[in-house]
Formats: C-alpha cells, structure tokens, sequence
C-alpha cells in the first residue's frame, strides 16, 4: 500500500524538509547527500527494536549514494536515553573518523532521535543529523523542532540541545510494525495539537479516530494527519526556534505527564502519561473558571478513543515532587498551558505552591474520568468515503 507523498519547508535558523510517505526509507541515502553534499561517511544511530527491522535498507542506500556507512545499536527504552548510550555513539562516530562534513543518521523512535540528535550537536562541535522516525509520536512531534536530550537521574530532558536536522524523513509504512500500544503513544501528542491550536483537527479526530484500522484501511490519511500536526508544529517552531515563548505552548500536558512518567518508573508511555497531564491541567482550570466545563470530559473520550488509558498509581505527592525537577520550572514558579477551549491554549506562569494544588486537584478529576471515559468511549468510526485529501 502507498500513501500520498507531502513535503513541508521548516524555516528555522537553519532550513530543512520534512519528507511524508512510503519507500522513503530506501532514500534516505539520496536525500542525506543532497543537505550534506561533503559528507563521505554516515553513522547510523538506532536501537535493538528498529535495527533489525528497517537498518538494512537505510545503510543500502547510504552506500548506494557514495556515503561509507556504519551502524551503532543500543537497547530500547527510555532507560537507555542516558549519558552512556550518548558516549557510546560519541566514541563510535570518533573510531569510524567521522569529521565535520560528515552526517549521524538517527533511525527509530523519539528516544533514539533525542540522544542521537543530541550526539549530532555535540561531536566536534556539531555535524549534520538526518531524522528517520519510525513511530508515530516521532513522527507528529519529536523529529521535528529540534530539540535533542539525554535524561539525568533527577529528571527527563535534563541535558540536551537545539540542533535543527538537516532533513526529517518519515516513512508511514514503518508504523505498520508498531504494537497497539506503541501507536496510541503517539496520538496523545496529535491529540495535544489539536487541543492547543485546531478545533477542527480535534472534531475530525472525534468523527474518525486515528488508530492502527485506520492504518491498514487508508495510508494516505494517515499521511494526511501526520502532514497535518507537523504544520501545526511547524507555525509555532518557525516563530519560537528555542522556545522562548510561544513554543512553551507545545508542552502542554507535559509537565505534569513527566512527573507521571517518573513516579511510576517509566512503565506506562509518553503519550499516555502527557494525556493524563493534559486532562489533569484542563479539569483544573475548569475548577478555576478558565477553561469551558466540557473540555475535560472531551478530552478524556477522545484519548480513550485512541486506545491511551487515563489510569496510574502514583501517589499525587510523588508526582509533584518529580515534576519539580521539570526543566520549564524558573525559580519558584513553573510554566503550565492552559487550555481555554478546545483549539486555544494560553501560558500561564504558576507559583510552585499553586501548582501542587492545580496538580492535586487535576489528577482526582482524572482518576474519576479514567473510569467513566472507559465506559462511554464511542467506537472508533468507519468512514469509507472520507477523503484523505481534503482539508477542513
């Protein structure tokens, strides 16, 4: 099965192409020497899960183009986002010679894109990185923008830096391989953008939910819908490279959902844990009159509906004292998004003491949602006629 192709310009300090479709992996080769014409060698960064899968055709292709090509592999998870899975590839792109013309290839999810992007940064100062992501959270969010970061042992993203990609190439087809579960984990990061800048985007999703059927019926809009959120992504980076203001939007649901991620010892996934965030912040600015009273409720259907469970164990307190360690915390305040609706979003700066409350307040709301959101879930839509081409 083929998807319908899209290419979207990222104009960023340092320009670059995302790339949206099928059989691209078998290009990744052409398109890294054209973004980095001078490069002879390339390192392939990816993890146990991704090598054996996708590796070969993507190194097949790198020789192909004239570009020497090596592969190095460390184990999945993000337990393995850490200081030595970065040296590892530092001291492997310094043994195969790789100098300042030279490009590190980042083949996986957002873990493997976060610390190989991030090696890019820093080996001799910065070389070229190209984004292959093969998950859908990957995909819709992390391989684009370019923020790049390895996790400390008192929090997530602790270390890291902006470096744009020379190129992000994403291949729908990859998705096919992905479990249930992994593929939910991206769509709290799709639903995410739709909550915080497109109404319409969320009413679709409401009406046709994105999920695996919806993969193995109509691949061209999936490619559609990925398109879709990284134009989201993109008219908020191109404003806001390094995340002075207008970028901190994008983390919507996130610090609470970091703290989530943390408490309980990364076993549930990153977008399950930012959807627990998100409905945990929109419930409580209803209870402070910021937000409309559906909103809450809406959000929870809709990521149940895409397969994201809202239930954890964590104790709230442990929660909070994990998101304390967030890196959007200043001082005795912390940056939170505040839904204003569905389709806006506003910045609000919270003293640390009011975001314990906000957070303690959010998270019972959430508990008592997760079950009636089980409950009441629609089942996901079938829709034969819709046009994977149009735009609302």
């Amino acid at each position: 099965m083929t998807a319908s192709a899209y290419t979207l310009d990222i104009q960023t300090a340092q320009p670059y192409q995302v790339h949206i479709g099928t059989f691209l992996l078998e290009q990744v080769g052409q398109i890294a020497r054209s973004v980095a014409e001078r490069a002879r060698r390339a390192l392939v960064v990816t993890d146990s899960n991704v090598g054996p899968l996708y590796a070969a055709p993507v190194l097949d292709g790198l020789n192909g183009a004239g570009c020497t090509a090596s592969l190095v592999t460390f184990e999945a998870g993000e337990e393995h986002k850490r200081i030595e899975t970065l040296s590892l590839i530092l001291e492997r792109a310094a043994l195969d010679h790789l100098t300042r013309d030279d490009v590190i290839i980042a083949l996986g999810g957002g873990v493997v894109g976060d610390v190989a992007g991030f090696a890019a940064a820093t080996y001799m100062r910065g070389i070229a990185n190209v984004q292959v992501p093969t998950t859908l959270l990957a995909m819709v969010d992390s391989s684009v923008g370019g923020k790049t970061a390895i996790d400390l042992e008192n929090g997530k993203n602790l270390a890291g830096a902006f470096w744009q990609p020379r190129a992000v190439i994403a291949d729908v087809g990859c998705l096919g391989t992905l479990s249930d579960e992994q593929f939910a984990d991206g769509c709290g990061e799709v639903v995410k953008h739709a909550i915080i800048a497109d109404a319409e985007l969320f009413e679709e999703l409401e009406r046709t939910p994105l999920t695996p059927d919806l993969l193995k019926r109509d691949l061209s809009r999936v490619a559609w819908l990925i398109a879709r959120n990284i134009d989201i992504k993109r008219a908020v980076v191109e404003q806001d490279e390094r995340e002075a203001g207008l970028r901190k939007l994008l983390n919507f649901g996130h610090s609470i959902g970091h703290g989530i991620e943390a408490a309980e010892g990364y076993r549930l996934g990153h977008g399950a844990c930012v959807g627990i965030g998100m409905v945990a912040i929109a419930s409580a600015s209803v209870t402070a009159g910021l937000c409309p009273e559906d909103v809450p409720e809406r959000v929870a259907r809709l990521l149940t509906a895409h397969g994201l469970s809202l239930a954890f164990e964590a104790d709230p307190g442990e929660v909070y004292r994990e998101a304390l360690h967030d890196k959007k915390r200043s001082g005795d305040t912390i940056d939170l998004v505040v839904p204003r609706g569905i389709g806006a979003a506003a910045l609000a700066p919270t003293p640390i003491e009011e975001f314990r409350r906000i957070l303690e307040v959010g998270l019972a709301c959430t508990r008592a949602l997760a079950e009636e959101a089980c409950q009441t879930a629609p089942a996901p839509a079938t829709d034969p006629d819709a046009d994977p081409n149009s735009r609302p």
